[in-house]
């Protein structure tokens, strides 16, 4: 588009109407619902690493990702970092400003290039409060996600790295694994550091523990791809 000319609203509209089509969460929307939403929320394109937020940034808004994967994490002032979680495709992001509204108090950064959908948190609180099966659905996304950091909370305290990171291993052979000929590939490229700042372990300690994992035939590594070879072995170290 040449500089200075202005963008078609329609077009605009008609773009956020095909991406938020696309949203799970939002499957069952009515048609009339999702044209409000359309004319109202911002479809952003992140580069990787750029941050969305940071904590005491305000919470005026829910974000649902449509392409690429953000981290979602808490920083300390000394630069120490803890992972909450990876969100990908079709997944939100930012839903707790929901409840109340207050300032973010984790840091939202892109990994990967991401396509982000913004809604502004009163339109979708009002969506939320008229449509029964939307707001279920959307208690059940924040249900689980409690869960989770629960038991991520009973595995820092309790677990040591050994069984933090076997855990960690199979969750994301869970989620990302591909078969393959030498066992179950992990698709998703992540650094020693990146599983570290997820279990609140050091990029050294990871390293240490990934190659006595190696030398036992747990896994084999080439490059941040890791391949799961016994993964009964794995599951007993849990």
């Amino acid at each position: 588009m040449a500089r200075g000319a202005k963008e078609d609203p329609a077009k605009d509209e008609k773009r956020a109407m095909w991406y938020l089509r696309k949203i799970p969460l939002l499957e069952g929307v009515d048609q009339a619902r999702l044209q409000e939403l359309a004319a109202a929320v911002e479809i952003r394109e992140i580069p990787r690493r750029q941050v969305i937020y940071l904590p005491g940034d305000p919470g005026d808004r829910v974000f649902f990702i449509n392409g690429g994967r953000v981290k979602c994490s808490k920083v300390t002032r000394d630069g120490k970092e803890l992972t909450l979680a990876y969100r990908g495709a079709g997944q939100l992001f930012g839903e707790l400003c929901i409840i109340d509204g207050t300032p973010r108090d984790e840091m939202a950064e892109a990994m990967k290039n991401a396509i982000i959908t913004e809604v502004p948190r009163e339109l979708f609180t009002e969506l939320l409060q008229t449509d029964n099966r939307l707001c279920f659905n959307f208690a059940c996304i924040v249900g689980d996600r409690r869960r989770q950091i629960e038991t991520k909370l009973e595995h820092l305290v309790f677990r040591d790295v050994q069984a933090k990171l076997a855990a960690l291993l199979l969750e994301l052979g869970g989620e990302y694994g591909v078969e393959c000929e030498d066992g179950l590939q992990i698709g998703l490229k992540i650094t020693h550091q990146e599983m570290a700042n997820l279990i609140g372990s050091t990029r050294e300690t990871i390293s240490l523990t990934l190659a006595q994992f190696k030398k036992k035939g747990l896994l084999d590594l080439n490059g941040r791809t890791v391949v799961l070879k016994d993964q009964e072995g794995l599951s007993a170290m849990t």
